[in-house]
């Protein structure tokens, strides 16, 4: 048996002075910095992996028709577009999308290669259902009731077309009233003071690329 020998304790180190004293070349008195990987860095610690970064670029394009079809038209500035979504590291995002790009068709006019005919009737206001040219939820829109214009479109009409036609009369500043699809035609229904330039727009739609 060996006697304890009486010792000397060392001071204490008060880990959370404002001294720092290394330790084994550790300083033990600051938290180690987070460690990184590689993706977008997010707040919560985590990081988006070159995967999950890949599907969110895909899901926030399939958010954003007008950007899908950017980029089967390949007219996007990848860069831009990928700080536009803002769902991970600019580069990774951008690399994304071109891969994502070189998947999609190529962007075809919706009216290319299709007979569409447009006509135009004024006069039409709210009425009995039952002599409705449009009947959107409560509205039930009849001839000779009141001061709207509607725009028919009958032939080789597709949902793409239409959403043309109603991305056409937004961008000329045109107030949709009430729309709708069928199978071979589509309604728009505008005030009668835009119906010359709603016809106008409409009627481009149906053009087709020049």
């Amino acid at each position: 048996m060996f006697g304890k020998t009486p010792t000397t304790q060392p001071p204490r180190t008060n880990l959370t002075a404002t001294t720092q004293v290394p330790i084994g070349g550790v300083d033990y008195t600051r938290a180690p910095p987070p460690q990184r990987k590689s993706g977008r860095h997010l707040g919560t610690g985590h990081a988006v992996s070159p995967m999950s970064v890949a599907e969110a670029t895909r899901d926030a394009i399939r958010a954003r028709p007008f950007l899908r079809d950017a980029l089967r038209a390949g007219v996007v500035n990848y860069t831009a577009a990928a700080r536009h979504l803002d769902v991970g590291d600019d580069d990774a995002v951008a690399a994304a999308l071109r891969r994502f790009a070189a998947e999609l068709e190529p962007y075809e006019h919706p009216a290319a290669d299709r007979s569409v005919r447009v006509t135009m009737e004024s006069g039409f206001g709210e009425g009995d259902p039952a002599d409705a040219l449009l009947v959107v939820g409560d509205l039930a829109l009849v001839p000779g009731a009141g001061a709207l214009t509607a725009l028919s479109c009958r032939g080789d009409v597709s949902p793409a077309f239409f959403r043309t036609v109603l991305g056409r009369l937004a961008g000329g500043d045109v107030e949709v009233v009430a729309a709708a699809i069928a199978e071979d035609s589509c309604y728009v229904v505008v005030p009668r003071s835009d119906g010359p330039d709603a016809l106008r727009l409409v009627e481009g739609a149906t053009a087709g690329p020049e």
